[in-house]
């Protein structure tokens, strides 16, 4: 049973212009069309280069920024379109861990305000004693001590900073929790740590994350299936093992490509796809296909003219990608691109 489904999704920032009178000139294609669905209890993970739109579209299904299109739907109900003071009532069940865990929470507030503050806005729990019963219980599960309460962010390590964040989002006891690279700004041994507690959590509450990474080690550790994002669409969904054993799309085999390899005889000899030139903008993302000026397997008539759709290909794989197929089956040679690392 699917927790979220996110059907057609858009969020177009308009471009404005003039001095006196604003005038919208363009839109940023920040999320353009983007469908996919994360089944209760699970893990999907969200990958693509900087400025793909991954994190907006999260930042979107908890309505932190603007919807233009689509639809979100969490346990039945539709959030893209609820009223203002539905919407605040119904983010309780979904809740967000921030990239930066020291930005994210306020430096004037200790850590008993911070994760109370929730609980208040909600109207949850019967009282003072109830709600610092339950950050306490919070702050356990993310393995943090009660005296931790009265000390104030900075005071804290990056990891712990983190586990706070964490201890925020479940305080509400949330169904869905959409973790925004949330280790990318911690060490490695330390990223470890808080992954290990997010799947112990997982297990032990059913939880359900949306992951948004870069870092595709790290999303296929965590996962269940994955979906690959580019310039603002989806390009490639799949089963973590499937998409990483065989990616289909030509940007997923380019991204998998550059995963390193701890065997370094395998490292120096394996093959990496090298792609030319930088992301377009999104906005004014080509016409066509948007990979294809990027792409080594591109056929420019079709690829330069026809947006291809998310379609099923292989076993498990979803794939927007004209030849698909074609370049699985190596029937298609890319250009010029491909070379040892």
């Amino acid at each position: 049973m699917s927790l979220l489904e996110i059907k057609d999704l858009e969020v177009h920032f308009p471009i404005k212009s003039g001095v006196l009178v604003d005038r919208t000139v363009g839109h940023v294609y920040a999320v353009d069309g983007v469908s996919l669905e994360v089944e209760a209890g699970t893990t999907y993970g969200l990958v693509g280069e900087s400025g793909c739109g991954k994190t907006t579209l999260g930042r979107a299904v908890l309505r932190l920024v603007p919807v233009t299109g689509g639809e979100v739907w969490i346990n039945g109900v539709d959030l893209a379109h609820l009223p203002e003071e539905e919407m605040r009532r119904s983010r309780r069940q979904a809740q967000m861990v921030f990239q930066d865990p020291l930005g994210s929470l306020d430096p004037r507030q200790n850590i008993e305000s911070l994760l109370i503050e929730g609980l208040e806005v909600h109207g949850v729990g019967a009282g003072r004693a109830e709600r610092r019963r339950r950050v306490l219980d919070a702050l356990d599960a993310v393995g943090l001590p009660e005296r931790a309460l009265n000390r104030y962010p900075h005071e804290f390590s990056g990891g712990q900073r983190q586990r706070i964040g964490i201890a925020r989002a479940l305080v509400l006891e949330p169904d869905l929790i959409i973790c925004d690279e949330p280790v990318s700004a911690l060490d490695v041994s330390i990223q470890a740590q808080v992954l290990n507690l997010l799947e112990e959590l997982q297990r032990e509450r059913g939880l359900t994350y949306l992951m948004i990474a870069h870092d595709l080690a790290v999303v296929r550790h965590v996962s269940d299936a994955v979906g690959v994002m580019y310039l603002g669409a989806l390009v490639e969904e799949a089963g973590s093992d499937a998409l990483y054993t065989d990616p289909r799309h030509p940007y997923t085999r380019a991204l998998v490509s550059a995963v390193p390899v701890p065997d370094p005889v395998v490292e120096d000899t394996r093959e990496r796809i090298l792609l030319p030139g930088d992301l377009p903008s999104p906005a004014d993302p080509p016409p066509g296909c948007r990979f294809h000026t990027r792409c080594p397997w591109r056929q420019e008539e079709r690829c330069a003219t026809e947006r291809p759709e998310l379609r099923p290909v292989g076993d498990g794989h979803r794939v927007a990608c004209h030849y698909a197929e074609e370049i699985a089956a190596g029937e298609i040679t890319p250009k010029g691109v491909v070379g040892p690392r």
